[in-house]
């Protein structure tokens, strides 16, 4: 699993040459309805060992959460479940809000 930053991130979803990938937020309900990247599929961390079948494991996947603990684990769990191009958000949406959209809530 490779470490993204929210400035790869950005960089990688403003190319146009480059296909977007997969934008799992694994936080929760709660969580999301504060904020969210535009695009994210939200599957509770506690939810994706059931809904593993809905990914791809052949998509770039990038995997979301507060602050890039949760999602650590969750990419972790899909590597070993055979996903081979698993990324996690270092610093997740908190930095992203930080460092990319000054406007995005925080919590």
């Amino acid at each position: 699993m490779e470490q993204l930053t929210s400035a790869d991130l950005k960089r990688w979803l403003d190319d146009p040459d480059r296909a977007k990938p997969v934008l799992l937020d694994v936080r929760e309900p709660w969580e999301v309805a504060i904020c969210a990247l535009p695009g994210a599929r939200h599957v509770p961390m506690n939810a994706v060992p059931a809904r593993t079948g809905e990914l791809d494991p052949a998509a770039d996947t990038v995997v979301i959460c507060h602050h890039g603990a949760r999602s650590y684990q969750v990419g972790m769990f899909l590597e070993h479940r055979g996903f081979g191009r698993v990324y996690n958000l270092f610093g997740g949406v908190d930095a992203w809000a930080r460092s990319i959209d000054p406007t995005m809530a925080t919590y």
